[in-house]
């Protein structure tokens, strides 16, 4: 059985997190539910959990405050938040794994598998600080990749494309150097599209800044900086005029 402690200031979701956990994973049991954050320190040191559920908005210490308070981090986390767009951007920006309120037990049965996978680093959690207490429009300079039994931190100015393969995602980065991460290309767009990414292609999610010379004709396609065709959909060449204001 993995040893899990919940950690929330809203009694009713404690008791609900914890009665789906016993219906949707089973393998994980539930030692402490604590609606404080102080309670949940005290908690994580006694009884040295596998898992902790976590939210992040908390009265008097809040989860990031609580992570630094425990320091080395030896368990694997879940982050518990209210649905807020940005924060879910941020999340999936820097690869730790989330659950919005109301919780959905399918999720919780992922968030519980891929949580167990890997144990979020300092630098992953850094970043993710700064975002939300810079609002909205901070991006980090990286972006946490889930890669094999860990996470690679690359500066997203030097990812060239991200291209699909079914369920995962291939990033090309500058130096010919390329990651495959677990995660569709729609949730990668949805996470770089603010980052002057652009979806050219059902396939391909470019970064304009490595665009190198555009080739029109019957088959429409870019090519990029290190010399790579892209092909570009008829549906996104105005997009791409939009951006560029040619053409």
């Amino acid at each position: 059985m993995l040893k899990a402690v919940i950690i929330d200031d809203e009694p009713d979701c404690v008791k609900l997190l914890a009665l789906q956990l016993k219906m949707y994973c089973p393998q994980v049991q539930v030692l402490a539910e604590c609606t404080s954050s102080e309670k949940g320190l005290l908690k994580i040191k006694e009884l040295l959990p596998d898992i902790v559920f976590l939210d992040i908005e908390m009265p008097l210490m809040n989860g990031f405050e609580l992570l630094e308070k425990i320091g080395h981090i030896n368990f694997s986390l879940v982050f518990v938040t209210a649905y807020d767009q940005f924060a879910v951007k941020a999340f999936r920006f820097n690869a730790l794994d989330y659950l919005l309120k109301p919780i959905d037990g399918k999720d919780l049965k992922v968030a519980v598998e891929k949580a167990l996978q890997q144990r979020p680093n300092q630098e992953q959690l850094k970043l993710m600080k700064q975002q939300l207490n810079a609002g909205e429009k901070y991006f980090p300079d990286k972006i946490a990749l889930p890669y094999q039994n860990g996470v690679i931190f690359t500066e997203v100015k030097n990812v060239l494309y991200c291209e699909s393969e079914n369920n995962y995602t291939r990033f090309q980065v500058a130096g010919g150097q390329q990651y495959l991460v677990s995660k569709t290309l729609g949730d990668i767009q949805e996470v770089l599209e603010e980052r002057n990414f652009l979806r050219v292609h059902r396939q391909y999610l470019v970064n304009l800044d490595h665009i190198k010379k555009y080739v029109r004709g019957e088959g429409n396609y870019l090519i990029m900086s290190n010399d790579c065709n892209i092909p570009v959909a008829r549906n996104k060449k105005d997009k791409l005029i939009e951006k560029f204001g040619w053409l």
